[in-house]
């Protein structure tokens, strides 16, 4: 039995309970030096000199515009369709909630670039879907703008949905049943007391959401192509530049690592609180 503290309270640690097997500290510092050795060769291979000339010129400048304002968009469309999405996986019962929740949640681990395929036999000109846009509207979403924002955004929001959902299932659903029993509609609750309640959730699947747009890069090469000034974002200029400028190539990966590194940052009190 473990010994109790003179108090009653909780058990103590036993003396060297900490100490960690060393089977357990040569792969654990292994691993950490894998994830981190990457990391430490773009900062050592950085050209620091040049670098705010590689950030300013026309090229790198074009695809970190076209980059923010297409993740930034994909987000306000993952959090005016996932947020009510994570509602009704949260709150509601119904046939098949289980399958629905699956499906939702699967472009996490599909392959970008299957999305993007998928996305073309759906959006495409002769797409289920996308023939009918094309006939009836005159609208075509491969290969621009509006495409990027539409595959960032399908392989962004199931991270929105996930931590909405979450949070929605750790609120107190008896605060919005006190507010119907005082008149209001299932929707005014929704708006005037859930919303406020899991705000903190909403931003942080925001945040992430934002940044899993940011670096996608499979789904959008498929269904957006990758031409300069219209579709080519961030991750595809990099891809492009390894092959011609590397020194580009450096300088925007270093601007992706800095966007990572400020997510991990923001929700640093979420997620990476010590226990």
């Amino acid at each position: 039995m473990s010994p109790e503290s003179p108090a009653g309270g909780p058990p103590r640690r036993l003396k060297g309970s900490r100490a960690v097997p060393l089977p357990l500290l040569a792969p654990a510092l292994l691993g950490l030096a894998f994830l981190l050795v990457p990391l430490i060769a773009l900062l050592v291979r950085t050209p620091w000199r040049g670098l705010p000339v590689q950030l300013t010129s026309p090229g790198v400048w074009e695809a970190l515009r076209l980059s923010l304002i297409c993740a930034t968009a994909a987000t306000a469309l993952s959090l005016v369709l996932g947020v009510p999405l994570a509602w009704l996986l949260a709150r509601t019962e119904f046939p098949g909630r289980g399958l629905v929740r699956a499906l939702v949640t699967l472009p996490l681990v599909l392959p970008p670039v299957v999305g993007g395929v998928a996305l073309l036999l759906a959006l495409g000109r002769n797409g289920v879907v996308g023939r009918w846009l094309d006939a009836w509207f005159g609208i075509t979403l491969p290969f621009t703008t509006a495409g990027v924002v539409l595959a960032e955004t399908f392989v962004a929001m199931p991270f929105l949905v996930i931590s909405v959902e979450g949070t929605l299932r750790a609120a107190d659903p008896r605060y919005e049943e006190a507010a119907t029993t005082l008149g209001a509609s299932r929707f005014t609750a929704f708006r005037r007391v859930t919303l406020p309640l899991i705000a903190p959730g909403i931003a942080a699947g925001a945040v992430l959401a934002w940044a899993r747009a940011l670096g996608e890069f499979g789904a959008t090469i498929t269904f957006a192509g990758n031409f300069p000034g219209r579709t080519q974002t961030m991750p595809l200029a990099v891809y492009l530049a390894l092959q011609n400028d590397p020194a580009a190539a450096i300088a925007l990966s270093l601007v992706l690592l800095a966007v990572s590194i400020a997510v991990l940052a923001g929700l640093r009190d979420r997620w990476m609180r010590a226990t």
